[in-house]
Formats: structure tokens, sequence, C-alpha cells
């Protein structure tokens, strides 16, 4: 493909924040109409420089990086940890966790509260106190483009889909684990070991908290869901 640089005129400020790890989305017009209509050569651009340009079909684009600094990695943990455990407390609450992340809003007065419920799985993320939520998660959220804040309310932007699917696929195999009568241990979200991050810096991906699933020496719920129904069609013949 010829690139025409002249097309792509926003290059230096849509490289500049992809690169630090910004998701860029309809929040920001100009870089993602530039994006759109040239998603093409800014992908065939970045792949020589090294990365990987990813559009998710729900409205926003990010890099994947060759090389994925630790601070990042820290940060996609912490970020990963507040969205399972924001997915509990709004279901204890009552409301919709899907509707809330997925352009709702929180406010920063919920967060001294969100906090106290959940400050053992907190301190594993080493945040302790509001001051701490708010500079380690809440502002890293806004400046990744997972979030915005304005006047103490903080509104998730489409990007927050590509945790919120990491809850969702965790609740659906729950789901189907109960739905054959398994009792099968869910692992409570951790943050990782020194020796899990250490394949977490080889991948690819400094978001990718696939290969971080806790490793158990029990059955797996593929296996004990076809026991079970192995099970059942020996009962019934």
């Amino acid at each position: 493909m010829h690139l025409d640089l002249s097309e792509l005129s926003q290059l230096a400020p849509i490289f500049r924040e992809l690169f630090k790890g910004y998701h860029v989305s309809r929040r920001d017009p100009e870089l993602y109409a530039q994006l759109s209509n040239f998603q093409d050569q800014y992908r065939t651009l970045f792949k020589a420089l090294g990365f990987e340009l990813v559009c998710d079909t729900r409205g926003f684009y990010y890099f994947v990086p060759d090389l994925a600094a630790a601070a990042v990695n820290k940060t996609a943990q912490r970020l990963a940890l507040f969205t399972f455990i924001l997915v509990e407390h709004l279901a204890d609450q009552g409301r919709d966790p899907i509707a809330v992340l997925d352009g709702g809003s929180l406010g920063r007065e919920e967060l001294p509260s969100l906090l106290d419920k959940y400050r053992d799985l907190f301190i594993q993320a080493e945040v302790q106190t509001v001051e701490e939520l708010e500079e380690k998660i809440m502002r890293r959220m806004t400046q990744l483009g997972f979030a915005s804040e304005e006047n103490g309310v903080y509104r998730f932007l489409p990007p927050m889909h590509r945790f919120l699917d990491v809850c969702l696929s965790v609740q659906q195999d729950r789901d189907l684990a109960a739905s054959v009568h398994s009792v099968l241990p869910l692992p409570a979200p951790v943050l990782i070991d020194e020796e899990a991050e250490a394949r977490f810096l080889a991948t690819d991906d400094p978001l990718d908290l696939s290969e971080f699933e806790v490793e158990s020496d029990e059955e797996s719920e593929e296996d004990a869901l076809a026991r079970a129904i192995a099970e059942e069609q020996e009962s019934d013949a």
C-alpha cells in the first residue's frame, strides 16, 4: 500500500496518545475521525514501526506495543481488580453493572464506602486510602481513556468493555457451572505474583489478562461439564 503521509494529518497526536496507552474513542472527535477515515493507512504505518493498531467495533482504538512497560502492567492489574469489585458492588446494590460501566457514571462520594467494603482486595492493589484510590485507579482510568471526570462524577467510556468483557466471561463460566450442579471454586481476583508478572511482561498486550487466570489442580470447568453430561447420559440409559 502506498502511504500518503499528507493525508495523515493527525499522525503525531494519534501516535503520542496511543503510545502512552490511551484509548482513542468518539470522545476525541478529531483523532477518532482521522483513525476511522484512514484506518488501513494508520494500521500499515504502525505495523511497520512495530505496533499493532486495534479497532474495537464498539468504537475505540488502542495500541498493542511490542514492549510492555512494567508500570502499565501494574495499572492494568489495578484497573481489572477495580472492575471486578465495582461489578459486585453494583450488583449488591441492585444496580445493573453493565448499564453503569457502559456509559453510566459513578460519583466520587461513593468511593469511601467502596474502599471500606472491599478494603482487603484494595490492599492487594496497594490502595489503602481514598486519595490513593483516586490517584492510582480513578485518575489512571481517565488518563488512559476508560473514563472521564467532571465535577466529581466519573463517566465510563466504551474502552471499559476491555475489562467488562473479562468480568462477564467469569460470570458466564460461573452460571454454566451452576447449571450442571457442579461445585467449582471461582478464584477471587488477585494481583499476580513475581513469576506471573514475569510472564505478563512477555506478552504483547499490556492490558491482556488472559494469561493470568488463577491456576488450580482441581477439575476444570470444561472437564466438569463434560463429566456431568456423561453421567447424566449414563443415568438415562
